[in-house]
């Protein structure tokens, strides 16, 4: 079977590359000639891991194309998915401006049957509304029948475990009225049968309803947890040991109970934002999202207090003459982006208190230059702990969790460790010298 994926952005390349392991002939399509270029040469522009060698395996058995020409991707496809960019207006609302693009180029190239399934994160109606768009534009162009189904089928991907996720995936939610739309993408994921995946069948609307759900509720247990931190630093209680007993309850689960200095990322701030003012259009809003977005914005500020109070300086004090050392740019370890990260809005307040900062990351500092021209990048985690008044660590990636801290202090002009993602136990690096300050630790 023959499939386009329009967009290579992050949910459509690793769906591109996903769909080519399954065996399926797959044309991924994008205006920006430089990037598919490099992808044709099996270069990957993200940080995601076992994404290279499985994008190199089926570059070299002929199962995944990349080109600019969207015309051809189209009319040789049975299906097509739209998988572009969604960001954020100035009001919180989804940006549908790309996917209404892509929905015309569609409208003016169907031949033959298709079905059109949307993957990028839309709000409620929007599968509707492309459809209408394709019917009319092809109306008014073209004398031949308009024959195409619309889907949608969310996708469910984490950042730095997408290819896992994808192959190993919770859930397949697949929203169509058509039943002949419904079978052809079930035949799409054939190979998840064989782990019985389950498959959710609903209407169009459901299924764009179910990923902002999805991805709100859990923000909602990051900000809840990080709520509690809070409350466990003013009361002098481990929220650690709060978190487990919590977790321990199969009705609440324990994963996304780690305190911290909030999401961000691609998705929990744009779709907590775009669920928002979906809500508020239609008169009903939802006030407790509402409340998720704000506490996780004021959980950035707190961070940055936290730091300060750790120097020793009141909370409004200038940072001039401070050096910190910064672990983690990324919003979540095993990825490069960068996008909404806690590590760059503490960083940028930092810097405009007046603190010089040097900073290491495994593998976002190019991303990050490009927000924060002015730091300093240092070439790994000890480099970027040199004459530091404290190192504060923001990403917690595998390499930040067993550093040598006897080395580390060493090397700082004062021995204070903020760690932000509690990765190690406050005894420990109190033992070796070095002060602690964690997120609800006590």
């Amino acid at each position: 079977m023959n499939i386009a994926i329009i967009g290579t952005g992050y949910v459509g390349l690793v769906t591109g590359v996903c769909f080519a392991e399954f065996g399926l002939h797959v044309t991924a399509v994008d205006k920006d000639a430089e990037r598919i270029d490099r992808l044709a040469k099996g270069e990957l522009p993200i940080h995601e891991p076992r994404l290279a060698e499985m994008l190199c395996r089926n570059l070299k058995e002929d199962r995944i194309h990349f080109t600019t020409d969207v015309v051809r991707a189209v009319r040789q496809s049975l299906v097509v998915f739209i998988a572009v960019g969604t960001p954020s207006r100035e009001d919180g609302a989804a940006d549908l401006r790309y996917v209404e693009e892509v929905a015309r180029t569609i409208a003016h190239n169907l031949d033959g049957y298709k079905v059109v399934v949307i993957k990028s994160t839309v709000p409620v109606g929007t599968g509707r509304w492309v459809e209408q768009i394709i019917r009319e534009e092809h109306a008014n162009g073209n004398g031949n029948r308009c024959v195409f189904d619309m889907a949608s089928n969310p996708e469910f991907l984490r950042e730095g475990a997408a290819v896992e996720d994808f192959l190993r995936p919770n859930r397949v939610v697949i929203g169509a009225d058509s039943p002949q739309a419904v079978a052809i993408l079930q035949d799409l994921y054939r190979p998840l049968y064989l782990i019985e995946t389950p498959f959710v069948i609903a209407s169009i609307e459901a299924a764009e309803l179910i990923k902002y759900s999805s991805n709100a509720f859990l923000a909602t247990k990051i900000s809840f947890m990080n709520e509690m931190a809070n409350l466990c630093d003013t009361l002098g209680i481990d929220v650690h040991v709060v978190a487990k007993a919590m977790g321990l309850d199969q009705r609440i689960g324990s994963k996304f109970l780690h305190p911290g200095p909030g999401f961000g990322g691609s998705c929990f701030p744009k779709d907590t934002l775009a669920l928002a003012r979906l809500a508020r259009s239609h008169d009903t809003p939802v006030r407790l999202v509402e409340t998720v977005i704000e506490v996780n914005e004021a959980q950035r500020a707190r961070m940055v207090t936290k730091i300060v109070r750790a120097l020793g300086l009141d909370d409004s004090a200038s940072l001039e003459g401070t050096i910190l050392g910064i672990l983690g740019l990324a919003f979540k370890p095993d990825t490069d982006d960068v996008r909404e990260s806690p590590a760059l809005a503490i960083v940028e307040e930092l810097r405009r208190r007046g603190a010089h900062i040097q900073a290491y990351d495994p593998a976002a500092m190019e991303q990050a230059r490009a927000v924060l021209p002015d730091i300093v990048y240092r070439p790994d985690a000890y480099s970027a702990a040199e004459e530091c008044d404290a190192v504060v660590l923001i990403t917690e990636w595998n390499q930040f969790r067993n550093l040598d801290l006897s080395r580390l202090k060493n090397l700082m002009r004062r021995p204070i460790l903020v760690d932000l993602r509690n990765a190690y136990e406050p005894e420990r690096v109190k033992a070796l010298g070095l002060t602690y300050q964690g997120v609800g630790r006590g």
